[in-house]
């Protein structure tokens, strides 16, 4: 049973539109009370109290993150969901009850879950030591086609600043391509900076000259990245804001005008016991959010084949051809391009192939693997997909002739409609639109407007597991009810649930009693997520230790001989009762682009 929350308004803390609580609930209390409020508010998630009952969580009672917000309950929250309709999906496959059965989700382990990126080793190193010391040189710089962070210019243009609004600030963002956005306020993209504290200081002198509406409709004109660190209250009083509100944080439904198709019950597959064992999941995403949906489903048993262009920008390299692990992981190839840190974890368990979808061949064989698939995860601008005719509507069509239901899947950063929804978004802009970097400036003593992101890439892990749990809920239904299904998962929306009052943010003692706890490092608005993450880690590391290392505690997983070596990289968080159906990947992470396109579904 939930415990018993109040919040109050704490304009004067944390700013306009926020809510502190009243008492603090124990971390893994609060969580069950956050699951329930989820829970109700989630068209198609069981209302059923028996179930919910099967669900427990544990860990510290503090906060283990900086700031004030509950993501990482939040995301516990959702965890434990995936789990309860798992055991849904289990019971109508196999026939074993779900309310017999168990769901555990450790509220740390959630926590250090949205640190995912950097919570792995390869070969014994840490990776965040491995990016702390220079060893994987490229990861800021040489990763990015177009040279989007070969400098420190173009590293800081993806910054907070200050604007010439009095008291609002503005997330700047170099999306893949850092130069014109510098070009557009002025601000030449090969000064000769030598330090960040200098780039940051000479862009920031420009962005001043702008008023935030000014830079808003400067982005908006050319198509850029960027937001207005709006406070929570003054996101929920845009029309934008207001649109997104009407949708429920996990926004999933049966797309009646497709062709009627016949129930699909989940296969049963003799050696995999796991709820999604026989599933074919297509995937074509980049960066964090949509290949979070992809790992989450991988673990729970689907097949999932990684589709990516080595042609696009992205964080990431196609080719490793290296003969040792740590060599793999810091030398250039024969191209001068290097591996990314994402693909060593959020690759878990899948396979990838290289598709260049301007190729009609590559469309083709793109289609061919869609026609044997149950779900198609997409994580590009909306409508931008639909003109490769990839959209939801081309999919149904595809399903509807084939007589099998599809699950299309899509992480944007603003939802599924409204003035704001083919604008292009990242973490960092959900961020700064939710009023989650405002209220992480005004957590650390800033009373001026002054931003600063989360601690953590949360809207990006966040939203795709939002994704994962649509399509779970989708499959289930397809499984009952036949038909195709469209889940959409929204970046903002991943932050704005934890500003929502019924979550409620926590009180200054209780921030300040985690920093007496983790000692924090130093963090600020000219960092990039990756650095703060850093810091994030190095209190993990401090305080938990038992959680990176060998033993009972331990929630790290191994694999050995992949294209890295030896690997261990953070277990699934969420564990169920049976060990034969709880989540665990059955493969080692993959570069992109690695497996021949030939590869057909297992």
């Amino acid at each position: 049973m939930a415990s018993r929350h109040e919040t109050i308004p704490s304009a004067d803390i944390y700013g306009p539109g926020t809510f502190v609580d009243r008492d603090f609930i124990p971390a893994p209390q609060d969580a069950t009370r956050i699951f329930e409020y989820i829970a109700k508010g989630t068209p198609g998630f069981t209302q059923d109290k028996d179930l919910w009952n099967t669900v427990k969580f544990n860990g510290n009672s503090l906060p283990v993150i900086p700031g004030p917000t509950k993501a990482p309950l939040v995301a516990a929250a959702l965890h434990a969901m995936c789990g309860v309709v798992a055991h849904e999906i289990v019971q109508d496959r196999d026939g074993t009850p779900a309310s017999s059965q168990q769901v555990t989700v450790s509220t740390d382990h959630a926590a250090i879950w949205l640190g995912t990126i950097l919570a792995a080793s390869v070969e014994g190193k840490d990776l965040s030591q491995i990016v702390r010391s220079g060893e994987l040189p490229g990861l800021f710089q040489r990763d990015f086609e177009g040279d989007f962070m070969s400098s420190l210019m173009r590293k800081r243009t993806t910054a907070l600043y200050k604007t010439k609004t009095p008291g609002v600030w503005y997330q700047l963002h170099g999306s893949l391509d850092a130069a014109p956005i510098l070009r557009s306020i002025g601000v030449d993209p090969d000064y000769p900076a030598k330090t960040s504290e200098e780039a940051y200081d000479h862009i920031s002198r420009h962005v001043e000259q702008w008023t935030a509406d000014e830079l808003e409709m400067l982005n908006v004109k050319n198509g850029f990245c960027g937001s207005i660190c709006f406070t929570p209250e003054g996101w929920s009083e845009t029309l934008m804001g207001k649109r997104l509100a009407a949708h429920p944080l996990v926004n999933y439904s049966r797309q009646s005008h497709a062709i009627p198709t016949p129930p699909a019950p989940i296969p049963t597959i003799s050696n995999d016991k796991r709820p999604l064992a026989g599933v074919k999941v297509v995937e074509l995403v980049r960066i964090i959010a949509g290949p979070v949906i992809g790992s989450t489903l991988a673990a729970l048993g689907a097949d999932v084949i990684r589709v990516n262009c080595s042609r696009l920008t992205d964080l990431n390299v196609c080719h490793v051809t290296q003969p040792n692990a740590i060599q793999k992981l810091h030398l250039f190839d024969a191209d001068k391009k290097v591996t990314q840190v994402l693909q060593l974890t959020l690759n878990t368990g899948k396979r990838t192939i290289d598709l260049d979808l301007t190729k009609e061949d590559d469309k083709s064989r793109l289609r061919e693997l869609i026609e044997g698939a149950d779900v198609f995860v997409q994580g590009f601008r909306p409508n931008a997909i639909a003109r490769k005719g990839f959209g939801v509507n081309d999919l149904l069509e595809m399903a509807g002739n084939r007589g099998k239901g599809i699950v299309y899947v899509e992480e944007n950063c603003y939802g599924p409609d409204g003035p704001y929804h083919e604008r292009p978004g990242w973490q960092q802009i959900g961020d700064a639109a939710s009023g989650s970097s405002y209220v992480m400036g005004r957590s650390l003593g800033f009373k001026d407007g002054t931003s600063v992101l989360p601690p953590l890439p949360i809207s990006d892990m966040s939203t795709g597991l939002v994704g994962a749990l649509g399509a779970l809920l989708a499959l289930r239904d397809r499984a009952r009810k036949g038909g195709s299904y469209r889940v959409s998962s929204s970046l903002v929306k991943a932050d704005a649930i934890a500003l929502e009052p019924e979550i409620g943010l926590y009180s200054p003692e209780i921030v300040h009693e985690s920093n007496k706890l983790f000692q924090w490092g130093h963090i600020g608005p000219a960092q990039f997520v990756t650095e703060i993450l850093l810091v994030v880690m190095d209190g993990w590391k401090k305080v938990f230790p038992q959680y990176f290392e060998s033993g009972s505690e331990s929630l790290m997983t191994g694999f050995s001989g992949g294209p890295w070596g030896n690997m261990e990289t953070l277990k699934p968080v969420v564990q169920l009762s049976d060990a034969n159906l709880t989540p665990h990947w059955m493969s080692s992470a993959v570069p992109n682009c690695y497996h021949p396109r030939t590869i057909d579904w297992l």
